[in-house]
C-alpha cells in the first residue's frame, strides 16, 4: 500500500509523520502570499490607522509571526522547527492588501507551511480587525511563491 509520492502514510496506509532522521541539515527558505480584498472605507481606515480595534497591519504582522511558530500545533504531521527568521510585508493595492511572508531555517525539513500559515493568519487578523467596516472581505490567492533548500531544491511559482 506504500506509495512513494504519499510520504505521510505508513506501511499500513495510516497517517504518519515523516522520519527526517537521515536528512541533512541545510539552509531552507520559503515565501508565500495571501491577498485580502477590502472595501474602500475599511482599506482607508487600515491605511490611516483609524480602526476601532487599533493598528491592523502591526497586529497582523505579529499574529502571522506567532502563527508560523505554532504550525506543528495546527497541522498535525508538521515537524516542530526552530525558525531562524519570519517576516511579513504588506502592500496596499487598489482594492486591498497583498500580504507576503518569508520564513528561514537551518534544518532537515522545509518551512513552506510556516510561510503559508503566516500570511494566512495575517490576512485573517486584518479581517478580524476591519470586519466592523466590511464583512464582505475576501481572502484569496494563498500560495507558496518560492522555496529553496533541501533535497527537492528550488521552486518558484509560475505566474
Amino acid at each position: 500500500m506504500t506509495n512513494s509520492r504519499l510520504t505521510h502514510l505508513n506501511e499500513q496506509g495510516a497517517a504518519a509523520m515523516v522520519d527526517i532522521s537521515d536528512k541533512a541539515v541545510t539552509r531552507r527558505t520559503a515565501s508565500a502570499c495571501a491577498r485580502i480584498t477590502i472595501n474602500q472605507e475599511a482599506l482607508t481606515a487600515i491605511r490611516e490607522n483609524t480602526l476601532a480595534k487599533g493598528e491592523a497591519v502591526g497586529t497582523a504582522r505579529i499574529a502571522g509571526i506567532l502563527a508560523a511558530k505554532k504550525v506543528p500545533e495546527l497541522i498535525p504531521l508538521c515537524h516542530s522547527l526552530p525558525l531562524s527568521a519570519v517576516s511579513i510585508e504588506f502592500e496596499f493595492e487598489e482594492s486591498g492588501l497583498l500580504i507576503t511572508a518569508f520564513a528561514a531555517i537551518d534544518a532537515k525539513t522545509g518551512v513552506e507551511m510556516e510561510a503559508i500559515t503566516a500570511c494566512t493568519i495575517a490576512a485573517l487578523t486584518i479581517y478580524d480587525m476591519a470586519k466592523a467596516l466590511d464583512r464582505s472581505m475576501t481572502i484569496s490567492d494563498i500560495k507558496l511563491l518560492h522555496k529553496e533548500g533541501g533535497r527537492s531544491g528550488k521552486y518558484t511559482t509560475k505566474e
